[in-house]
């Protein structure tokens, strides 16, 4: 099953790369949420490699629909997280792949094909990058830390939109990004390069694969006020462990520390 997660990831972000920076058939799924013929064709060689090999297998993908066979495996598919950089030709997206057995996530995969950068987590033998393994940040102090954060494709509509996190967290930390892909933060967060990551309204898509990879480097994910993460959630808080108590104070409180 690695072997498989692998060999597709790779094959799906081949084909994101052999359509970057083309003209592209771009489609609306709402007034900010694009979906392009890059993303569709790359799931269909995702899709069409694990059914192959695993026919009796079941698919979650964030594209297309797939018949349930009631099977205890599940493959949790993004064929492109970052499908508005990808459109606008900024180098900033990838591929993840996930694997759930009976609901729990034992595998996940982040592929950026730009930077070839191919991070990889099995439940309970670690995380890597590229064959070296992974570790969360050591960073002890909000104030010394580099966070990252996205926002929800309702953001001009609802309440809801995170501003107000954003704003508060960009007082009390060193800094934020908002890169446009939350599986390479969660990777970046796992690698050290990040010290946490917070999001809301996310899909099990969007997290699946590197969720596995934060905890297996080190890491702690849970929800806002620490409960255990649900993949159909509407939180997301990812760190190094250490921090993650400051982070999940501000999320809950609006306020700075």
């Amino acid at each position: 099953m690695r072997d498989i997660a692998v060999s597709a990831a790779r094959e799906g972000g081949r084909v994101l790369m052999q359509k970057f920076g083309r003209t592209l058939k771009v489609h609306h799924k709402g007034e900010v949420d694009l979906v392009t013929e890059a993303d569709r064709a790359a799931e269909d060689a995702i899709v069409s490699m694990i059914h192959h090999t695993f026919p009796r297998h079941d698919i979650l993908a964030e594209e297309g629909e797939y018949s349930s066979h009631g099977s205890d495996y599940l493959w949790i598919i993004d064929p492109l997280d970052g499908t508005t950089n990808y459109a606008h030709g900024f180098p900033w997206f990838a591929v993840s792949i996930a694997l759930a057995v009976a609901g729990e996530i034992i595998l996940g995969v982040v592929y950026n094909p730009f930077h070839r950068e191919f991070f990889i987590a099995e439940k309970g033998k670690g995380a890597f990058l590229n064959d070296v393994e992974l570790r969360v940040s050591t960073t002890a102090r909000l104030d010394h830390a580099l966070l990252a954060t996205g926002f929800p494709y309702d953001r001009k509509t609802s309440p809801a939109n995170n501003y107000d996190h954003f704003v508060n967290f960009q007082q009390a930390a060193r800094a934020c990004r908002r890169t446009g892909s939350a599986s390479l933060d969660l990777a970046y967060t796992a690698a050290g390069r990040l010290d946490g990551f917070w999001e809301m309204k996310l899909k099990p898509w969007d997290m699946a694969a590197g969720v596995l990879m934060v905890q297996e480097a080190g890491g702690r994910v849970t929800d806002f006020v620490q409960a255990p993460l649900q993949l159909h959630g509407q939180e997301c808080l990812a760190s190094n462990g250490i921090i993650h108590d400051d982070m999940s104070g501000i999320l809950q409180s609006g306020k700075r520390p």
